[in-house]
């Protein structure tokens, strides 16, 4: 039978359904409210190990490196191949070698990913995974100049060593094989197979206001750019922190939470182009909060401090209540989303993610706000806000409702719902989630076009488009 499916979202879950359930031949209809994939909370590295969140088990740490290969594999272009640096501040309560059991965990776990299958090594050399800086080596390497291309661990340390306040953390420092990943490439790379694909269709610009759920289908009623009704065989509901007002239109009851973030784009013009990204540990929540150097290409620095006057917001995080699964946030989160920042309140936390972080580089103080946020509102669910690992759950039958919490997660969720569809419909096809054929057939120079031109027209700079390096 010819299987037909609905897809609520056009976010990285969303987009990742479609492109695998359009790769094995089903008819997806995909429907995003807004003009372009990928419009949520942003997101800019792997977390191949989930070393910046020490609250976390180590069997989540385990899942989420796994997934963070799986999805690189899945998304070989919009990966940017640089290390993430990880530094303790000295008001932080914990120690830098704190994180030394679960990198060995890590290490041995990524070794035997290798050993079964050698598809696995894009994080270099599992022998390599993290390395150990002390001051002493740092001081040295401060005395270096940086390398355009750099060759191993302490190359990439000496912009790092050159602009960093040696009395402001603690040391070692440690070095980790954790690359980043460029969303506006992830939106292109996706976006140009999805339309390379004649058994899919895409409309954006378009709500689905109601859904009506038979025995054997579901009647989904949209408008937009189309306004119409469409049966389908199946339903997939990837609408991010939107997901509860679906399953409140079919009486699921489900407790999850929604927390509004945003992270902040600065220029500094003095900075030398290739940088590893860094992590200094915090208290999240604290005005001592994690902080988060993200570079990208021609100066452009991507921020994050998870404190309530940066990143977080004091009334921020809200819970589902009573029977509706939908959290509401606040009416001025919603106006944002919808209508855009308030240039003050733009201009006033960038300013403030700048000053947190040059608190580690002084020099870093010259930076400039470079253009509107990076924001969004993230669904988790149940009532745990530490949660960093989950993929999908099957609330209805023919009906998937996407989880995930990091983007890593999306293969892991892709696959659930591709055994779930074989399940109720007695299909036979294989399961393929890293060789689509549509991503893989893509070029280097045609993602970046449509990277920086889906950056242009939601107002960031276009170099955010590109990447620095390689995987």
């Amino acid at each position: 039978m010819a299987v037909k499916v609905a897809i609520v979202g056009g976010g990285v879950a969303g987009l990742t359904a479609a492109l695998t359930l359009g790769n094995l031949g089903l008819d997806v209809i995909i429907f995003e409210a807004k003009s372009a994939f990928i419009s949520g909370p942003p997101f800019c590295h792997l977390h191949a190990g989930g070393n910046l969140y020490r609250e976390i088990s180590d069997s989540q740490c385990t899942t989420l490196l796994r997934q963070s290969i799986d999805f690189a594999k899945l998304y070989p272009f919009s990966i940017d191949k640089r290390p993430t640096i990880f530094a303790t501040p000295i008001y932080d309560p914990h120690e830098p070698l704190d994180l030394l059991d679960r990198l060995e965990i890590l290490k041995q776990e990524y070794k035997e990913l290798i050993q079964k299958d050698n598809t696995n090594k894009v994080l270099g050399e599992a022998d390599n995974y993290y390395e150990i800086f002390s001051k002493e080596e740092l001081l040295l390497l401060a005395k270096k100049e940086p390398l355009k291309n750099p060759q191993n661990s302490s190359d990439w340390m000496i912009p790092f060593a050159k602009n960093l306040d040696f009395n402001r953390i603690k040391f070692p420092i440690i070095l980790i094989q954790e690359y980043g990943i460029n969303l506006f490439r992830v939106a292109a790379n996706g976006g140009l197979a999805l339309e390379n694909m004649p058994n899919v269709k895409i409309l954006r610009d378009t709500k689905v206001i109601d859904v009506n759920k038979s025995e054997s289908s579901y009647i989904v009623e949209y408008c937009g750019r189309e306004s119409s009704k469409v049966e389908v065989d199946y339903l997939i509901n990837a609408a991010g922190f939107k997901t509860g007002v679906i399953d409140d239109i079919l009486g699921v009851e489900e407790i999850r939470l929604v927390e509004f973030k945003a992270a902040y784009t600065s220029i500094w013009e003095d900075r030398c182009d290739v940088w590893p990204e860094v992590i200094f540990h915090g208290i999240r929540g604290t005005n001592r909060g994690m902080g988060q150097f993200t570079p990208y290409c021609s100066g452009v620095v991507q921020l994050h401090a998870m404190t309530p006057d940066i990143t977080l917001f004091s009334d921020g995080l809200v819970s589902s209540k009573g029977s509706s699964s939908y959290p509401k946030l606040d009416k001025k989160f919603i106006d944002i989303i919808d209508n855009g920042w308030d240039i003050e309140l733009r201009d006033s936390r960038t300013k403030k993610a700048v000053e947190y972080l040059s608190n580690f580089f002084p020099k870093f103080k010259s930076a400039k706000v470079a253009s509107k946020p990076l924001f969004g509102a993230q669904q988790i669910p149940g009532n745990d806000p530490t949660l960093r690992v989950a993929e999908v759950s099957f609330p209805l039958d023919r009906y998937a409702r996407c989880e995930i919490v990091k983007v890593s997660s999306v293969n892991d969720m892709t696959s659930a719902i591709v055994k779930d569809i074989k399940k109720e419909f007695s299909l036979e096809f294989k399961e393929e989630i890293f060789n689509i054929d549509n991503l893989n057939l893509l070029d280097e120079d045609s993602i970046t076009k449509r990277a920086k031109d889906i950056a242009k027209r939601l107002n960031y700079p276009e170099i955010l488009g590109e990447r620095c390096r390689k995987l």
